[in-house]
């Protein structure tokens, strides 16, 4: 074997080797205490709300702040993992994020506590990219969709663990406790990855750092590969700018389209992630209950990640997301406008969460089909960062309708219309057929 291409092909050919699974599982599990890291706080929002007597719309400016954060780790951070690896980007990010984690646990003042979560929103995002690229590039290639799809099934899995998390230690210990476990978990999962994290084959081969043959023959052999005699020929453009890459070959239409959906998936998905125990706090359920629906919605947006994964292998994949989006208008209407049992609520939040988190995962592996190995993780970079335009505005206006005491009914309605025009726009998509 003499090149990239020939190995990912007998990749496909020989199925999941115990490397592939262990670095596709470790991506699982760091997506899912990002969802932890992130999501933690609208669980313990009622509470902190509460004991600092915060207003709405600086609640939602507390919960943009990580967005914000998570914009800058995409756009300015993550492509630094196209010139050196995968593997450094995503220990250094960690190690970022289970530090400031600790912090924000021992603030004390509203600006404190913004700055500390802008900061777990920097690894958080770099993370989210990087790990992104790492899945699809050590799955075998028909099942790179399925292997980003499971990865990001591991966000919401998290945040259910979370939640039940807060439930335990939330009334007893306070919101402080809960934030600093967190940080702990985050920094024993910085061990686990420093000892068994790989680094990316196609990387290694594309960019050809120092010691790449010997490094791409090491990991090499532990994929059942023949080893390499000399490296394959670099490709011309890796010396040219990722960034102005991400336009050639025809990408600019389908590529400014992908990422006006992602921001408008966005602008719907962090609304919905803050905004539901808080919004079903104010609708009449107690802060445990109202907790619940928002691990409900977690059930149901792991159960929708995970579908996507297994649809995204058998179907068109733009398809598939727009029909997810359409989906998630409807299960809103239902949730925001019509009075229910707990136990009807909590199923239209399982709905909700099928249907949105479902829909926007989509959008991680649609992108790393997107875009080539060698502009990979700038790509999926570029266009979830810019997309978390939408993830900033989305939580940040859903605190001035809040603020100015909309029905939540209404509330839900309006965002039914992003959703909508996120599963139009994804049909516009022109996606790269998938390797074979």
């Amino acid at each position: 074997m003499s090149g990239a291409t020939g190995l990912s092909q007998a990749d496909g050919a020989r199925g999941w080797k115990p490397l592939q699974i262990i670095a596709v599982g470790l991506c699982f599990l760091l997506n899912m205490l990002d969802g932890a890291d992130l999501l933690v706080m609208s669980f313990v929002a009622p509470v902190l709300s509460d004991e600092w007597a915060i207003a709405p719309t600086d609640l939602g400016v507390i919960f943009s702040a990580s967005l914000a954060g998570m914009a800058g780790g995409c756009l300015l951070i993550a492509p630094l993992a196209d010139r050196f690896g995968r593997r450094p980007l995503i220990i250094g990010a960690l190690t970022v994020v289970a530090v400031a984690m600790v912090i924000s646990s021992q603030v004390h003042s509203v600006q404190a506590m913004v700055l500390a979560r802008f900061v777990v929103g920097l690894g958080v995002g770099t993370i989210g990219v990087t790990m992104t690229a790492m899945a699809s590039e050590f799955a075998p290639p028909r099942y790179q969709d399925f292997a980003v799809g499971f990865v990001q099934a591991g966000w919401p899995f998290g945040s259910i663990i979370t939640a039940f998390l807060t439930v335990a230690l939330l009334p007893d210990y306070g919101w402080r406790v809960v934030l600093l476990t967190i940080g702990v978990l985050s920094l024993v999962l910085l061990l686990i990855a420093v000892l068994l994290m790989p680094e990316s084959v196609d990387f290694l081969l594309r960019r050809q750092p120092r010691n790449a043959l010997a490094r791409a023959n090491r990991i090499g052999a532990r994929l059942g590969r023949e080893p390499l005699d000399a490296l394959p020929p670099k490709p011309a453009a890796a010396a040219r700018l990722p960034l102005l890459r991400l336009f050639e070959d025809g990408r600019l239409r389908s590529g400014l389209t992908l990422w006006l959906a992602v921001a408008l998936g966005y602008f719907v998905l962090y609304f919905v992630i803050n905004w539901i125990p808080e919004l079903t706090t104010r609708a009449g359920l107690p802060v445990d209950q109202a907790i619940y629906a928002g691990a409900t919605y977690n059930l149901g947006a792991f159960l929708g990640t995970s579908a996507m994964g297994w649809l995204a292998v058998r179907f068109a994949l733009p398809r598939v997301i727009s029909l997810f989006f359409f989906g998630s208008a409807v299960a809103m209407l239902i949730f925001g406008n019509i009075s229910m049992p707990l136990a009807l609520t909590l199923l239209s939040a399982l709905a909700v969460g099928v249907t949105v988190q479902g829909g926007f995962n989509g959008f991680w592996a649609l992108s790393a089909r997107f875009y080539p190995t060698e502009i990979r993780s700038t790509g999926i970079g570029w266009s979830m960062g810019v997309g978390r335009i939408g993830a900033v505005l989305g939580p940040l206006v859903g605190g001035y309708l809040v603020a100015a005491d909309l029905p939540v009914g209404a509330i839900f309605a309006i965002y039914a219309v992003p959703a909508v025009l996120a599963g139009l726009l994804v049909l516009l998509v022109a996606v790269p057929k998938r390797q074979s």
